[in-house]
């Protein structure tokens, strides 16, 4: 029998109504003391019913109830306007029974979209909508067949119910607005250039099943992303597989490699991804035809006469890093050559490591996470493929689903600005297992240490990140707890300590005390973010550096959800003439609505990529600290009361509507 609302079954107490229904009438009249016994209960069964085929149409056919019952009150996911559609996968793969908590939170929009149940703080449409970015963003729920690993599996005990979760959300809400949806997340993940590409190369591939037979422009965009990633040439159509290639590409002649070494580059700096079979190219031309290396490279003149100086290294590091696996990083290569590193001795000495770099047991582990099954490939390979693409693109760098943007924008600040260092801090984490930093007058060892932020890491990330942020977190952590008895913000001492001495050591924050209750002279404070960063107020300086600052993290509403640490890149005038900051934000989604039309961007608007942007004026209603130098600060009065009084009104009618004000 398929179970309902009032069948399905659970182990109640003792007087307790059997069923979804009796449970949920347990919750609506609950006093607030029980109410979290209550609602634990519900989520016990809502578990058992998971596991179950059938269980997913019991528990949909109750979801319009949830909210009137307060399934949800003192939750994350009490109201439905605040959640937010990236958060959604790291939710569903939570721990206990968070999984299942965002599963009934699909259930309960879904019954909003459909008009089954009423809100008074999402409409319809924007269920409608929330659901459909939800579906766009999780293709692998959506089309578990062409894709999850036996890693993903085993990692997610809840997987089979999200697949059928999503198969629900296909089926009631709809393919077809999806594939726009999937279209417009793609092209704006791939304007930011990631490094760690695997999953939206993943997405790609789905994306493509979800439009096969379909013609049209977006079904077009979709399979230029698929030829770039499976190989743009007749060749490569002809010869799909990596050993079917590599057994081809002896008999093709010279101008045949040429057009292969041309339109591989083409599509790899169109696109921003590289196919496996670019990767066996390019160690074939290595080998035999050392002069059209820089053509599939696609370097620029910079770029030719950094491999005309560097031949023998850059070959040494194609046999050493370039693999089907670890193909992205030719991009991160033709990056690094462009911007002259190798001429950097102190960097190609250090880099020079990395080749024959012994690596502990640990770390080899993690490295190999996003190995394919059938490559070979060595950890050092995919480790030094990481420092390659992570020194050519210092803004492809992403914390994913980890706490840890203060260790992200610090892996980021380095590749610009101190490469050398960066990798002796990455050569320490993966040899030797520790990184040390002083702090004041002690030296700390990762080590040695306490956890950070995060309790544990999770390993989606790029290769310098696995090896390097579990020591950073707990680096930054430590030299935060050491500043607790300061009376000012900890991160005026921290960051300069942990990013370098480039950092300005003031530091102007828009609270008045530790615990951030309280915003105090907040005129002030926008006045003097004007006079040292708005080149029409602070005598026309530049940033000769990033600026690592904090911002305030708001919903589409508005509303306050925590801070965020970034670093402003640039600030300068957009191709419509209006000022903007140009900044990096590490946290995999550069763009976003914060509320009230605050808006960040990825493109359109000048952004390099990697760099999201918005109107200074917007920048500085969500900002809540930043360095400074007084030497370069212009002069406060200049700054127009109109100009100031419009951000200061824009924070306090969103995030400041939190709190205190003097």
């Amino acid at each position: 029998m398929i179970p309902t609302a009032t069948t399905a079954q659970h182990s109640p107490h003792p007087g307790e109504p059997a069923g979804l229904d009796g449970l949920l009438e347990a919750v609506a009249s609950a006093p607030v003391p029980a109410r979290v016994e209550r609602q634990e209960r519900f989520f016990n069964a809502a578990d058992e019913l998971l596991t179950e085929k059938q269980g997913l149409a019991a528990l949909d056919a109750c979801a319009h109830r949830f909210d009137d019952a307060g399934l949800f009150a003192g939750r994350p996911w009490a109201d439905p306007s605040a959640l937010q559609v990236p958060l959604v996968a790291g939710t569903l793969r939570g721990a206990g029974l968070t999984p299942v908590a965002e599963t009934l939170s699909e259930l309960r929009i879904l019954a909003i979209a459909e008009g089954r149940a009423s809100s008074e703080v999402m409409s319809s449409e924007e269920a409608t909508q929330f659901l459909s970015e939800t579906m766009a963003r999780n293709l692998g729920y959506l089309f578990p067949s062409s894709g999850a690993t036996e890693a993903e599996r085993a990692s997610d005990r809840y997987r089979a119910s999200h697949e059928r979760l999503f198969a629900l959300l296909a089926d009631r809400i709809g393919l077809d607005r999806v594939l726009g949806e999937v279209v417009a997340e793609l092209e704006q993940i791939l304007a930011q250039r990631p490094i760690a590409a695997w999953s939206v190369k993943r997405s790609i591939a789905r994306a493509t099943h979800l439009a096969e037979g379909l013609s049209g422009p977006l079904a077009d965009r979709l399979r230029s992303w698929d030829e770039a990633v499976c190989g743009p040439t007749p060749l490569a159509e002809k010869f799909p597989t990596v050993a079917a290639y590599r057994r081809a590409l002896p008999d093709v002649r010279r101008g045949g490699l040429e057009h292969e070494a041309e339109r591989f580059a083409a599509s790899m700096l169109e696109t921003g991804l590289c196919s496996p079979l670019h990767a066996v190219l390019v160690r074939h031309l290595g080998e035999r035809h050392a002069d059209l290396v820089p053509v599939a490279l696609g370097l620029d003149d910079a770029g030719r006469l950094a491999w005309e100086e560097h031949t023998d290294f850059v070959r040494s590091l194609v046999h050493g890093a370039v693999f089907a696996t670890t193909a992205q990083g030719l991009l991160g290569l033709h990056q690094l050559l462009e911007r002259s590193l190798l001429s950097r001795t102190e960097v190609a000495a250090v880099l020079a490591r990395f080749v024959d770099l012994p690596i502990r047991a640990t770390v080899e582990a993690d490295l190999l996470a996003h190995r394919a099954d059938d490559d070979d490939v060595s950890a050092s390979a995919v480790l030094l493929s990481g420092v390659m693409a992570v020194l050519g693109q210092p803004l492809g760098i992403g914390q994913g689903r980890n706490p840890t943007c203060q260790a992200a924008r610090g892996i980021s600040l380095w590749a610009q600005h101190d490469p050398a260092h960066l990798l002796e801090l990455v050569v320490a984490a993966a040899r030797d297992g520790r990184v040390e930093m002083p702090f004041g007058n002690v030296m700390l060892r990762s080590d040695q240490l306490p956890q950070g932020v995060a309790a544990t890491i999770d390993l989606d990330l790029d290769p310098v990140s696995i090896v390097l942020v579990p020591h950073l977190d707990r680096l930054y952590s430590e030299m935060m707890r050491r500043s607790l008895l300061r009376l000012e913000d900890a991160h005026k001492w921290v960051n300069p300590a942990l990013y370098g001495r480039w950092v300005p050591h003031e530091l102007a924050t828009a609270f008045a005390d530790l615990a951030q209750t309280t915003v105090s002279r907040f005129e002030a404070f926008v006045r003097r973010f004007f006079a040292t960063h708005h080149p029409a107020y602070n005598g026309g300086y530049r940033l000769i550096y990033p600026n690592p600052v904090g911002l305030v993290i708001t919903n589409h509403h508005g509303r306050y959800l925590g801070p965020h640490a970034v670093s402003i890149q640039r600030v300068d005038e957009d191709p419509d003439g209006e000022m903007r900051v140009y900044f990096f934000n590490p946290n995999d989604e550069g763009r976003q609505d914060w509320g009230h039309g605050v808006a960040p961007t990825v493109s359109n608007h000048g952004e390099e990529p990697g760099e999201s942007s918005l109107p200074f004026g917007h920048f500085a209603a969500r900002l809540y600290a930043f360095h400074y130098n007084p030497f370069e600060e212009g002069d406060l009065t200049a700054v127009p009361d109109e100009l100031v009084s419009s951000v200061v009104a824009a924070a306090r009618q969103s995030w400041g509507e939190r709190f205190i004000w003097y």
